[in-house]
């Protein structure tokens, strides 16, 4: 249950880079460009949540890596589509 709200809240941070990046630049290529924006980003909070698990809830790294992996691709790959079809349009 952690993880899907964990990856939800990753969707919902995606949408605000993306609501940030046509107010920035009212087009596609500026809400593309957020969406790129956003991967790094997440990179750090899926880090930050594999570095709680591992010291709060005494998961091992190993344990937590696969974690670590599914959490951050798949809103990584929801702001890959996003930017991909932001860039197009």
């Amino acid at each position: 249950m952690h993880m899907a709200m964990t990856m939800g809240g990753g969707v919902l941070l995606l949408v605000v880079f993306v609501l940030f990046g046509w107010q920035w630049g009212a087009s596609g290529a500026a809400m593309a460009l957020a969406a790129k924006a956003f991967m790094p980003v997440w990179l750090l909070v899926a880090l930050a949540n594999m570095w709680v698990g591992v010291t709060h809830a005494g998961y091992t790294v190993r344990e937590e890596l696969p974690i670590l992996l599914i959490v951050f691709a798949v809103p990584a790959v929801v702001a890959g589509i996003a930017a991909w079809q932001l860039s197009r349009g």
